[in-house]
């Protein structure tokens, strides 16, 4: 089994009486796509939150290439190659696409705002515009984008980091079917150049991509396994899938 690039280890968040991470242990090993699901309140987003350094737990620990980044916060966490993708867009609508993607590799880079970037830093966004398929779209205003092309271009802001992990918190949300099947496509290519961890409510999409899936229920794992696992484990159906056990 291969090492895994991203792992936690008994991540426990409480605030006050209410416990919304329980001792979570997952990871993501090299070249899978690994994707997290539960009900609303879960707490999908807090887990996501304490993965990516925004959020402290109380207990337990995070690891990036089996370092321990716990108490790094998230601009260092992403300069070590961890790559988050938001379920809300984080663009900047004003600038062109080009411009967000350099923003991406100037900070990936660690350099000084307001500095005129390098001219690799340059070739960094572009060839990540270009891996994506939004090079023809550089000179394109962010906010003039359509929904898909908004994902596509936060999945390009994340490759300019050199990934080492993705993590991506919804990139289904608000796709139909035609942009959902184009994301998906998307995905299970990018699987190769850095593992994902996928949280995602379009089960088609969790079902046609995961090598393996953890169902959260009330802070805690409740399974692990394969497509084929999840489906016919009846206490995630119950809690789940909304199937009687």
């Amino acid at each position: 089994m291969s090492e895994a690039i991203l792992s936690c280890r008994e991540v426990t968040k409480r605030y006050g009486a209410l416990t919304v991470s329980d001792a979570v242990c997952l990871d993501l090993r090299p070249g899978e796509i690994h994707a997290l699901i539960g009900p609303n309140g879960a707490g999908k987003s807090t887990l996501v939150g304490q993965i990516s350094g925004a959020i402290r737990p109380d207990a337990g620990r995070v690891l990036l290439d089996g370092q321990d980044v716990t108490d790094l916060p998230v601009a260092a966490r992403a300069r070590r190659g961890l790559a988050r993708t938001f379920q809300v867009s984080q663009l900047a609508g004003g600038d062109t696409v080009r411009d967000n993607a350099l923003l991406g590799a100037v900070g990936a880079a660690g350099a000084a705002f307001g500095l005129r970037p390098r001219r690799d830093l340059a070739a960094r966004a572009a060839a990540a515009l270009d891996r994506i398929g939004l090079a023809p779209l550089a000179d394109t205003r962010a906010a003039a984008l359509s929904h898909g092309e908004r994902r596509r271009l936060e999945i390009a802001i994340a490759l300019t980091l050199a990934p080492r992990a993705f993590v991506m918190d919804e990139p289904m949300a608000g796709l139909g079917p035609e942009g959902t099947a184009e994301l998906t496509r998307l995905l299970d290519g990018l699987r190769h150049e850095a593992p994902i961890l996928l949280i995602e409510h379009d089960m088609d999409a969790v079902f046609a991509l995961a090598d393996r899936i953890s169902v959260l229920v009330a802070g805690r794992v409740v399974a692990t396994g394969t497509v084929a696992t999840i489906r016919a484990d009846p206490a995630v159906r119950a809690a789940y899938l909304g199937e009687a056990p």
